[in-house]
């Protein structure tokens, strides 16, 4: 049983500012917070010198010559954080881990039953193709067909499927593949992004700033004039969209695809593909996808990367697709050669089975039942917390929250977080959505910086345990707590007397 908060209406922002020794102070600048700094001290994390200034060398970032640190994702490093603050994995049920970008793995109502043995022929044991086993490929192009496909006449084929080990393998093998090209992506978007546009360096990168007044829609019509106007030779974009929970759908993904038969290629992350909350029952266990609106599977330069990770629930497995024209995937094998060297082969032959499509209509039905009541309920308690999200998702498994109208210094992603940490919760601060290569930009400046992303990902129990947390965290600045936020966190290990490692 949890125990739902009645808080006060929030003080104005004026009049309530983070109080440190009795003074009281409302931070700028990202120097001036320490929550900020302890971030900006991960070596890959300070801002990157202008273009033909003099390189200097970072004695914490380049201890090997020549070697940088890329910087990391949300998610490593708010797990480094909460390592700092005691975390670790034998001690993890007294966590919750709202930060999580995975879903639960367990059994859910009505959901076919769990895989619980893998089996190891022989053949199994040797090298799979870098492209994957031939049957997984088929069993993949057969899924779309069916889902999506049906009555069209270009159809999917193996030779349009290449499997790779992860999401993230799927997005560096086509990334590796991309000649000198303007690249268009989306702020906020899925954090490894930043990573993938920093490392090859051929993709010139150009932002495009989505607005929560339009509830983050990505401007069709707007993409188009830029595509003429700048160049754009690529369009990366996840979908439905990592972390505000928003979906291109209908007409407008429709009109997106369209355009990679305009000289643009298109890379669309459809991992939370099935994730779609529809408010018609009737609606209930259909999922999207760019294929549905590809005419030619050979000639329309549309990339799609889904897989086990999210929509099987299958996280660990590392079997994951890619799936564009034929040549593209020629391409990738060879990237694949150097860059990863292949899934794994007794995970791509225990696959099989599960991409069968009478069995994944079950499943779809399942998780959207299961997902849509977590999410409800997590946006029941916020609203009682009076955290009303301006943008409710209609799609993942991620709630994008405004902390604007908490009181300083809560009202930040990153001093949220360093303050959950503290009542053993994670959430992720929503700067790592920020996809700014160069990471030159003030933190205070950035479009995300009173945003964190929360996960209702895990089980029902988890999520009361967070939301919790953060009702006693709000509360306690509500009722003018804050003297006691924004400093004095644990900055590594070593300061922590009481982490057994």
């Amino acid at each position: 049983m949890h125990v739902h908060l009645h808080l006060p209406r929030l003080p104005s922002s004026k009049t309530i500012s983070n109080q440190v020794h009795g003074v009281m102070k409302i931070f700028h600048h990202e120097k001036e917070s320490e929550a900020h700094q302890i971030f900006r001290q991960q070596v890959g994390h300070q801002p990157k010198p202008a273009l033909g200034l003099p390189q200097t060398i970072n004695p914490d970032e380049e201890t090997v010559p020549g070697i940088e640190h890329p910087g990391s994702t949300g998610v490593i490093y708010c797990s480094d954080r909460a390592i700092a603050n005691g975390f670790n994995y034998a001690n993890s049920h007294e966590w919750a881990n709202l930060g999580q970008g995975a879903p639960e793995v367990g059994p859910i109502p009505n959901a076919p039953p769990r895989p619980e043995n893998i089996p190891l022929p022989v053949d199994s044991l040797e090298y799979a193709p870098t492209t994957g086993v031939k049957e997984l490929r088929e069993a993949v192009a057969h899924l779309y067909n069916d889902t999506y496909r049906k009555g069209k006449a270009s159809q999917y084929t193996y030779e349009n499927v290449c499997i790779v080990p992860g999401g993230r393998a799927g997005l560096s093998r086509v990334a590796a593949v991309i000649g000198d090209v303007y690249c268009s992506y989306q702020v906020p978007d899925y954090t490894a992004y930043d990573q993938v546009l920093s490392a090859f360096k051929r993709l010139v990168p150009v932002p495009t700033a989505l607005d929560p007044k339009h509830k983050y829609r990505l401007d069709i019509e707007q993409t188009k004039k830029d595509i003429l106007t700048q160049g754009l030779a690529v369009v990366i974009a996840s979908n439905p969209r990592n972390p505000t929970g928003q979906v291109i759908a209908g007409k407008d993904l429709k009109e997106l695809v369209s355009l990679s038969r305009e000289n643009t290629t298109i890379i669309l992350d459809e991992f939370y593909s099935w994730y779609i909350y529809p408010d018609n029952e009737k609606d209930i266990g259909k999922s999207i996808s760019s294929a549905e609106y590809v005419e030619d599977v050979n000639s329309d330069s549309v990339v799609i990367i889904d897989g086990l990770t999210k929509n099987w629930r299958l996280p660990g497995w590392r079997v994951c697709w890619v799936i564009g024209p034929k040549n593209l995937i020629t391409a990738l094998s060879q990237s694949g050669s150097f860059l990863d060297g292949g899934a794994n082969h007794p995970m791509q032959l225990a696959a099989l089975p599960l991409l069968e499509p009478s069995r994944v209509k079950i499943e779809k039905v399942a998780l959207q039942r299961h997902f849509k009541a977590k999410r409800d309920h997590v946006l029941k308690r916020l609203h009682a917390l009076h955290l009303d999200v301006e943008v409710p998702p209609q799609a993942t498994f991620y709630v994008w929250l405004n902390l604007e109208k908490l009181p300083p210094p809560l009202n930040n992603g990153l001093t949220f977080f360093e303050e959950l940490l503290k009542e053993q919760t994670i959430v992720i601060p929503g700067i790592f959505f920020d996809i700014n290569p160069a990471h030159r930009r003030n933190l205070f400046n950035s479009p995300c910086h009173h945003y964190v992303r929360l996960s209702f990902g895990p089980p029902m129990k988890d999520l009361d345990k967070g939301l919790d947390a953060i009702g006693r965290v709000v509360a306690a600045a509500r009722l003018g707590g804050t003297k006691k936020m924004g400093h004095s966190y644990k900055k590594s290990l070593e300061s922590s007397s009481e982490i057994n490692v």
